[in-house]
């Protein structure tokens, strides 16, 4: 059923939003600054890309002291905006019986695009 889910959410948006989280990393990685930002929006891009079957935990690793305000930093430069994205489409989605897959995959991405730093993606194939 996963490959099926991530098939169907590839044709109907997926890979077009994985394809923008990952152009958009490319962008951040050619900055020297950018490169922490384009380390999540990989990660981003690919909970995008399989969302079935991956999960999003809590990093292992200590978060130290620049994950709260790399946190704070891109929640105001547009992880607000992402995550109200993701949560209006899996809203939208959930009206329907057929959507509420679909519309929790995007409540998934929604918390992780909210505060990416400090967790981790988890993909099973």
């Amino acid at each position: 059923m996963k490959i099926i889910g991530n098939i169907l959410w590839w044709i109907f948006g997926g890979l077009e939003a994985a394809i923008g989280y990952f152009t958009g990393s490319f962008a951040l990685f050619c900055t020297i600054i950018g490169i922490p930002i384009a380390l999540q929006t990989f990660k981003l891009g690919l909970l995008c890309l399989w969302p079935f079957g991956s999960r999003v935990e809590q990093s292992d690793t200590p978060p130290g002291c620049i994950s709260i305000p790399l946190n704070i930093l891109w929640l105001i430069f547009g992880g607000l905006w992402a995550c109200l994205v993701h949560l209006i489409f899996g809203m939208i989605l959930c009206i329907t019986i057929i959507g509420i897959p679909f519309g929790r995959q995007h409540f998934k991405m929604a918390g992780l695009v909210l505060a990416p730093f400090g967790k981790d993606v988890i993909l099973k194939f």
